[in-house]
């Protein structure tokens, strides 16, 4: 990882989405939930996503810990429960 991200040749942020959606005054989270998944689906196949969320996290740890951005990398990083089926009888009770 590198010490800092430079926005010419950003690893971690190619595009500039985050950076950008540092910069936009009053942004909401749902503004920043769809840049997230843009900038997740633009993500190179070699980098783990949670290794760059964390180097985005590190580099824009100055930014106020309620900006919106920063709860939604931070929500990325919470596991998710795969959903489970239930087989036999109880799977298939509505």
């Amino acid at each position: 990882m590198p010490d800092s991200i430079d926005d010419s040749s950003n690893l971690y942020d190619p595009r500039g989405l985050i950076r950008e959606a540092y910069r936009i005054d009053g942004i909401g989270a749902e503004d920043c939930r769809s840049i997230f998944l843009d900038w997740a689906l633009g993500l190179s196949d070699d980098i783990a996503a949670s290794t760059a969320v964390r180097a985005l996290l590190a580099h824009y740890r100055d930014e106020p810990p309620d900006h919106p951005m920063t709860k939604v990398l931070k929500d990325s990083l919470k596991s998710v429960e795969k959903p489970r089926r239930r087989g036999g009888a109880s799977g298939r009770r509505n």
